[in-house]
Formats: structure tokens, C-alpha cells, sequence
């Protein structure tokens, strides 16, 4: 499958998972139901002038909430049908379907794993799409930290994610990893290598864009 075909099976199973949770479910993103993680998607995939709030923050991040309330407002059931129907723009596609599929599968779990469920079984198609984001995503949410950070799977894939010393390993499957590298540290089924103080550094990192 390419990244635009992953793509799309894991939009359908996070919209059906937003719709049987509804509105009002928690997630891992602090402060937000699932209806705000909803609107942020929508918004993220439709609204091209929302992206410096999302990546910034700051001032831009008053416009951004503006779009993501004015979203809110025409109902849940709209935020999951519009996303249901993909991007006005090409991020479903070559790179930005790699992005999205990392985006997504990382809200998908925000929302599943704060109302109690377990992780998905290993998909190895997705699992290929989150390696190959693991490439240049994770390195840019570990600009912060202050300590070298290898990532290495089961089957023994490695990646450097941040060059440094002493250095920490993430071990998990690929998808742990990029959770773990998007901030989720405490829902991540990953183990840390590495010097105790290196350790404690990373999971005290700012994590993720």
C-alpha cells in the first residue's frame, strides 16, 4: 500500500472512532474533547492560514482557535463528515500523506488510549509510513533536547534521531516510537536506554512541534 492508501484506512478508523466516542470523550491532548481534536484535524487540512498558530503559537494561535471554534460550530457530525472527505489541498498525496498519515494515526491513539484501549496490533504497512516520518518528523520534535536519541525496533531497525552525548535508545515498534517522539511519552509502549540522568532529561524534553 502507498502512504495515500494508508491514509485513507486510518482517516475511516479515526472517524469512526471519534463518532462512537461523540463530542465530549477525553484525550491525550491536554484541555482538548474529542471535539476539539476534530476541529484542529478539520481545520489543520482545510484552513491553510491556521498553520503558523499550530506550528507557532503566540499570536497566531487566537486565529487558529477562532477557525477551529467557528468549525465546532456547525456541529460534531460535520467536523467527522468533512473529514471523512479528506483535504481541499494535496496533503493526501507523496509527502503530505506521509505527514498525515503520521498526524492521524497519532490523534487516533490520543483519543483510543485516553478512554482505556489497548494498542492496535502492529499494521506493517502503517508501520513502514511512521518509520519512513521517523526520518525527518521526530528529528525536527527533538530539536529541544539536550541529550542523543537513537530509535531501534524489534527487527532491529535503527535511526539517529538526535546527535549528542550520552545518548538514549527508544526501543518499541515504530509506531511507540512516534508516539513517544510526539510527546506522548506516558501512553508509549517504548523502553529507554541509557544513563539514568540522560533518561530522566528526555522524558522531562519538550516533545513534538
Amino acid at each position: 500500500m502507498t502512504a495515500a492508501d494508508v491514509l485513507k484506512v486510518e482517516r475511516s478508523a479515526l472517524c469512526d472512532t471519534l463518532a462512537r466516542y461523540g463530542p465530549d470523550a477525553p484525550t491525550l491532548c491536554e484541555g482538548w474533547t474529542t471535539a476539539d481534536l476534530a476541529a484542529h484535524l478539520v481545520v489543520r487540512e482545510r484552513r491553510p492560514d491556521a498553520g503558523p498558530g499550530i506550528l507557532l503559537g503566540g499570536p497566531f494561535a487566537r486565529h487558529t482557535q477562532r477557525l477551529m471554534d467557528a468549525a465546532k460550530g456547525k456541529g460534531y457530525g460535520s467536523l467527522i463528515e468533512r473529514l471523512r472527505g479528506g483535504p481541499r489541498f494535496p496533503m493526501d498525496r507523496g509527502p503530505g500523506a506521509v505527514a498525515n498519515v503520521n498526524e492521524n494515526w497519532i490523534h487516533h491513539e490520543d483519543v483510543r488510549r485516553a478512554n482505556g484501549e489497548e494498542p492496535r496490533p502492529l499494521d506493517p504497512d502503517v508501520d513502514a509510513v511512521l518509520w519512513k516520518m521517523l526520518g525527518f518528523g521526530a528529528r525536527f520534535g527533538m530539536r529541544k533536547v539536550p541529550v542523543g536519541v537513537e530509535a531501534q525496533t524489534p527487527d532491529g531497525r535503527r535511526r539517529t534521531l538526535h546527535k549528542g552525548a550520552p545518548s538514549v535508545t527508544i526501543r518499541g515498534e515504530a509506531p511507540e516510537i512516534v508516539l513517544f517522539c510526539a510527546g506522548r511519552g506516558d501512553a508509549a509502549v517504548v523502553e529507554l536506554d541509557g544513563p539514568d540522568d540522560a533518561v530522566r532529561a528526555l522524558r522531562a524534553a519538550d516533545l513534538g512541534v
